[in-house]
């Protein structure tokens, strides 16, 4: 009956349990050391599965897109990708003003860390890591080589058969599935997590989790309501902010609950019914956007690998930040539709700075802490704009056939 009640409760609010009791326990029996193998265990379990994770559903996703009649949503397309990538640069702006350093537990992020040199030095070391053996890559966590060769599969693969492709497809929904086994217990690797950084660290140690979380919603604000509305009032030239208002309404509102791009598409549809959009348009950019609109996911990607980045006393040039940006709009589009699944890409960014997966993994443990308010936005800003810029590219249209647009 327990299991039963604990499993019918949000995931939100069994993180939030978990948090209060480990933060309780590092306080009143901070020598209780085995509460913390809870979030080894857990740290661990996302280690293991997340390099196959981003191998597989990039390579998958390749395989199985379909390539006629896009050049109809060339458009809607452009615009979900420079909006990510637009995300992306907000947030290292708002990194480098207000850069944040955390305290890992049991882990010195400096130890074993080496300085990327010059700006060709960077270039070489990732060229190189991109032609790693990908059996190597996957084993080593190299996510610039995993990425490498999914992406390489994966055009190989649109040649094969359609069972190959459906088992491919398969193989990443089975991915997926393990993956939210391992975040259904989240709520107990937060209790060891949050156990070993309050005994050693104390209570100050929440102050720094809010900093984090004031740059993640900082970014995320000025993307929603001053980024977007720019791209849009450029494209149209007209006053964005009702549609923009209109949409984080009724998309981002229902979006920020359920937290899933996927389960907020029938929100968004019904929205664009109601803005009179072409239903052959949005029937298949909604979906679309559903897995390659991911501002939030960008903004996620790019403010943990810079604190990953800090936290081991990096140096970060504004070339190195332009990469992360590119790197972190081309990965987001990859994230996985679970709660928190654009955390498991964190390590693909900390790997440009030579940050050793240990400690990625262990800033990915910290995300998973902040995620109740982290990933409640990402998934608003996500989906909002799904159908901000469907009907951004549908009103253009209607423009130049000197329709009168609705908002």
């Amino acid at each position: 009956m327990i299991i039963k009640r604990w499993n019918s409760m949000s995931l939100i609010l069994r993180i939030c349990i978990g948090l209060v009791i480990g933060a309780i326990l590092g306080l009143l029996v901070p020598g209780a050391s085995w509460i913390a193998i809870l979030g080894t265990l857990f740290v661990g379990a996302l280690k293991a599965i997340a390099p196959i994770l981003v191998f597989v559903l990039v390579a998958s996703s390749l395989a199985n897109a379909k390539g006629g009649g896009m050049a109809k949503f060339r458009t809607v397309i452009f615009l979900y990708l420079f909006s990510t990538l637009c995300a992306a640069v907000v947030a290292v702006i708002v990194n480098f003003i207000h850069p944040v350093t955390i305290t890992l537990a049991g882990i010195d992020a400096t130890q074993g860390y080496t300085a990327p040199g010059s700006m060709s030095e960077i270039i070489m070391n990732l060229l190189t890591s991109v032609i790693s053996n990908p059996v190597d890559a996957l084993a080593k966590a190299n996510y610039i080589g995993i990425l490498f060769w999914a992406v390489v599969f994966g055009i190989a693969l649109k040649q094969a058969g359609d069972v190959t492709k459906k088992a491919m497809s398969d193989i990443a929904d089975a991915a997926s599935k393990v993956v939210r086994w391992v975040i259904s217990f989240a709520p107990f690797g937060i209790l060891g997590l949050v156990f070993d950084a309050v005994s050693s660290s104390g209570l100050e140690i929440f102050t720094t989790y809010g900093e984090l979380v004031l740059v993640l919603v900082i970014s995320m604000l000025l993307v929603a309501l001053v980024v977007n509305p720019l791209i849009v009032g450029l494209t149209l030239r007209h006053n964005p902010y009702p549609l923009i208002f209109k949409c984080l309404r009724q998309s981002g509102v229902t979006a920020f609950f359920t937290r899933s791009s996927a389960a907020n598409i029938p929100v968004n549809m019904e929205l664009c019914k109601e803005l009179g959009l072409d239903e052959d348009m949005y029937s298949v950019s909604i979906p679309l956007g559903s897995t390659i609109n991911m501002d939030g996911a960008a903004a996620v990607i790019t403010t943990f690998a810079l604190t990953a980045a800090y936290t081991a006393g990096a140096q970060i040039t504004l070339p190195m930040a332009i990469l992360l940006s590119i790197v972190a709009t081309f990965s987001a589009c990859g994230t996985s539709g679970v709660a928190g699944g654009s955390l498991l890409l964190v390590p693909l960014g900390c790997s440009l700075f030579g940050i050793s997966n240990d400690v990625a993994m262990q800033i990915v443990g910290v995300g998973f802490i902040v995620s109740v308010i982290q990933d409640s936005l990402e998934t608003a800003l996500n989906s909002s704009g799904d159908v901000i810029f469907t009907a951004t590219a549908e009103f253009l249209e209607w423009k130049k056939q000197g329709k009168e647009l609705p908002l």
